[in-house]
């Protein structure tokens, strides 16, 4: 039977009123975080970290790593605790079911390293190279970094929480899953980059200094929408002015 004009119009409002609150209930996706299970670990007796090493079950405690190479190493189900990692080269490394905790230093180059299943605790970190680098179920909570390198990086389940990024670069990287959860970012570069489920509500400052076009993907509060709006019009070439 054809519907009357004014039947079409109440069936259109409903699934109107439907659809927006399907969309209203779409919820982003929580990041998995990493569940360590750390087993009893052997101290770390040697001289120094070697290029391609393997390193199982082993803690570092307090020890000064600057400026040695540990290049393609592997770390499995270690603990490092209050190290310096000034100039540390750990490119290609992989850092498997691990946690670090307090480590410190400038300069520690990470560029495509692996880190699965990390626990990033309390760093206080400045330029560290993570470009290229590939995160999973990684937490990093508390701290401070300076200039993280993230470039073409990719990030899948990470969380940062309380923790402080000073211009972080994540200039063509890949974000799956990412929680910025009571964390400031101050000058975030986000050219290029590309995102899902990337969840900035719970960012206590959001600060984006370039690639605010690359927020597709992510959610955002509405009093974030608001401090970003000036950003946001002037993207699109639109231009506010009082009357």
């Amino acid at each position: 039977m054809a519907k009357t004009a004014g039947e079409a119009r109440t069936s259109g409002a409903a699934r109107a009123s439907g659809g927006a609150k399907a969309a209203g209930a779409a919820k982003v996706k929580a990041a998995r975080r990493p569940e360590l299970r750390l087993p009893p670990l052997v101290p770390w007796t040697g001289r120094g970290l070697e290029p391609d090493g393997d390193y199982d079950g082993v803690t570092f405690d307090g020890l000064d790593l600057a400026e040695q190479d540990a290049g393609g190493a592997r770390f499995l189900d270690c603990a490092l605790a209050d190290c310096a990692l000034d100039g540390l080269r750990l490119t290609h490394a992989r850092l498997l079911d691990s946690r670090l905790t307090a480590p410190r230093g400038v300069g520690t180059d990470l560029a495509e390293a692996t880190l699965r299943d990390v626990e990033l605790l309390e760093a206080r970190l400045g330029g560290v190279q993570l470009h290229g680098a590939m995160l999973e179920r990684v937490v990093v909570r508390g701290g401070k970094i300076d200039y993280p390198n993230l470039r073409a990086a990719r990030l899948r389940d990470v969380v940062f929480e309380g923790c402080v990024l000073v211009e972080p670069d994540f200039g063509g990287a890949r974000l799956e899953r990412v929680e910025f959860r009571d964390c400031t970012l101050k000058g975030a570069d986000f050219t290029a980059a590309t995102m899902a489920d990337v969840d900035l509500r719970g960012a206590a400052l959001l600060d984006i200094a370039r690639g605010i076009d690359r927020l597709a993907g992510a959610v955002i509060s509405p009093t974030q929408l608001l401090d970003l709006a000036p950003a946001l019009a002037a993207q699109i070439g639109v231009r506010v002015v009082e009357g």
